[in-house]
């Protein structure tokens, strides 16, 4: 649960932030030394990005998997 909950914020921000990048290109074309909408750049560094992500989030959800079911429930009451 721990890291769909992880997935999702990622995916999300990876598309956001891919449409906020091809805007942002053709502002700043005449400034770059490279194609603006490379697609290895993008693909890439998206990919580096939720690789990370998942990292981050697989860290607490190990943790949340080794805490046992009827401790979690008995410290939420």
């Amino acid at each position: 649960m721990v890291l769909r909950h992880g997935l999702r914020l990622t995916l999300l921000g990876v598309a956001i932030g891919l449409a906020a990048a091809f805007g942002v290109t053709r502002l700043i074309a005449s400034l770059l030394f490279v194609s603006p909408t490379d697609a290895l750049t993008f693909t890439a560094i998206s990919a580096l990005l939720a690789a990370v992500a998942m990292l981050a989030s697989l860290l607490p959800a190990r943790r949340a998997a080794r805490v046992d079911p009827l401790v979690a429930l008995r410290q939420e009451c």
